[in-house]
């Protein structure tokens, strides 16, 4: 078996090999999130610069591996495809620029956002199934927190006295999310006012998003066969749309 082709049983094959493969992709997107909070956290020690370069040598390996074994790379030249790559040049640009590692968070994207992940996860787990528009809308809400708070952090910290920690940053962001807004922290400069709008915005709309999907019944994907329709109660028996009888796979558990 050639490389390319051991490189595609894993990318996209059907084995229980290749299904812990990805999900150990995953979990290694995790640790470079972890490790941004830890960096941001004891900014200035010796050992930041080395991992961030062991970092982007193991993401630019994985990258080209991916790139490799894609059947069709043209294809590949996708969303997620540029996310990797603004991660891997901000770790390595964070040897010579301080503070632009905080891109490294933009990866979390690729977190559950793999169709063959989502496959997989749908085919084994029947709690993922059940939650999916849960995790999906919590992964979001979370990747824009710690992207916001990256931005605000890295734009304020030199003018504004009131962020001089990533946990300051982080504070800010989550009180002007949830429009608490005590109002002991304000961003500075025209810049900073357009960044706080935009968090009020967007992220009060993925907080909304993430309420509504925690607290409405739950739902389950299955294309209906006439009209399209893709979500339906977990109960269902007919589509609400256009009528027609599904046969929804259940365990029978209410």
């Amino acid at each position: 078996m050639s490389v390319r082709t051991r490189l595609q049983s894993l990318y996209f094959g059907e084995s229980e090999q290749a299904r812990r493969f990805r999900y150990g992709i995953i979990v290694f997107d995790i640790f470079t999130l972890a490790t941004f909070i830890l960096t941001a956290a004891v900014p200035g020690h010796w050992w930041i610069i080395p991992l961030d370069l062991l970092l982007a040598l193991a993401l630019s390996l994985e990258f080209a591996a991916r790139l490799y074994a894609e059947p069709d790379r043209r294809a590949h030249l996708s969303f997620a495809t540029l996310t990797d790559l603004v991660v891997i040049i901000s770790l390595l640009l964070a040897t010579f620029i301080d503070n632009y590692a905080f891109l490294r968070v933009v990866r979390a994207l690729r977190v559950l956002r793999s169709y063959h992940v989502l496959r997989d996860l749908r085919s084994t787990s029947t709690w993922f199934r059940t939650y999916e528009d849960i995790i999906q809308r919590t992964v979001n809400l979370g990747v824009f927190i710690f992207v916001v708070t990256s931005a605000v952090y890295v734009t304020q910290n030199d003018i504004n006295p009131g962020i001089r920690t990533y946990i300051d940053a982080l504070y800010f962001t989550i009180t002007t999310l949830t429009t608490t807004g005590f109002g002991d922290i304000t961003l500075l400069g025209p810049g900073g006012r357009l960044l706080a709008v935009v968090i009020m915005v967007a992220g009060v709309s993925l907080f909304l998003r993430l309420l509504q999907a925690i607290f409405r019944p739950n739902k389950v994907r299955f294309e209906c066969q006439d009209c399209g329709l893709l979500v339906h109660d977990a109960d269902a028996v007919h589509c609400k749309h256009c009528g027609r009888t599904l046969h929804i796979q259940t365990e029978g558990i209410g």
